[in-house]
């Protein structure tokens, strides 16, 4: 089921949904332009009728599909989604390609986990980097390249809302995963603890579970907080 995430500092530009998919159960999120209708889908990992009746539930336009990271449980859906509706799929960054042609050989026979056929080339309109700027309606997104998870695991940025759609970088009381290829815990801590936390207090959604703030997770998380990384 869909569900409507309330920002703390919003301003009404934009309104965020959460629908849980596959059974990684992946937050896939709806980030809504409230002015224009359009719509940017984050991490649409599979499952992607229920995803399109989400959409329908929630009355807004698929502008553009964005993603974090070259995971199955966040680009699974990806390329299906873009058939669907002709959005403008984009990411992660292009240091997660060694990540994504993995895939068959990390995770075997797909239907074990639940998808049915064999994941089909992911093929995005671009590749983003650093710093870039994505639109979607009125809404501007900032790229943060934050590679620790994966290398080339992307953070989007809304400065306006004070929020983050943060993937498998952070997690309410906990970081993402360093044990498979291209992982690097150094390079995790260095991206939240350089690029994410100089950013403010922002709200946020992960990748996986409940959402958070920086601020709780400065005050508290056992891996990144304030007092662990002194």
């Amino acid at each position: 089921m869909v569900r409507e995430f309330r920002l703390r500092k919003g301003d009404g530009s934009l309104a965020l949904f959460v629908l849980p998919v596959t059974p990684f159960i992946q937050n896939c999120t709806f980030a809504v332009c409230t002015a224009t209708n359009k719509c940017a889908v984050f991490d649409p990992g599979g499952e992607v009728d229920k995803i399109l009746k989400a959409a329908k539930e929630i009355g807004c336009d698929i502008d553009k599909i964005l993603v974090t990271h070259g995971h199955l449980d966040h680009m699974g859906g990806a390329m299906a989604l873009k058939k669907e509706t002709e959005a403008v799929l984009l990411g992660p960054h292009s240091d997660d390609i060694m990540v994504m042609n993995m895939m068959k050989q990390l995770f075997g026979n797909f239907a074990y986990y639940g998808y049915p056929e064999i994941l089909e080339p992911f093929c995005p309109d671009g590749y983003l980097n650093d710093k870039d700027k994505v639109s979607v309606g009125n809404i501007e997104w900032e790229v943060i390249h934050c590679p620790g998870h994966t290398p080339g695991h992307l953070v989007y940025y809304n400065k306006k809302n004070s929020f983050a759609q943060v993937g498998d970088v952070l997690f309410n009381g906990s970081v993402g995963r360093t044990d498979l290829p291209g992982s690097s815990h150094a390079d995790l801590i260095n991206s939240i603890t350089k690029k994410l936390w100089p950013l403010g207090d922002l709200d946020f959604i992960p990748g996986h579970g409940e959402a958070s703030t920086f601020s709780k997770e400065r005050a508290g998380n056992p891996f990144v907080g304030d007092y662990a990384v002194m």
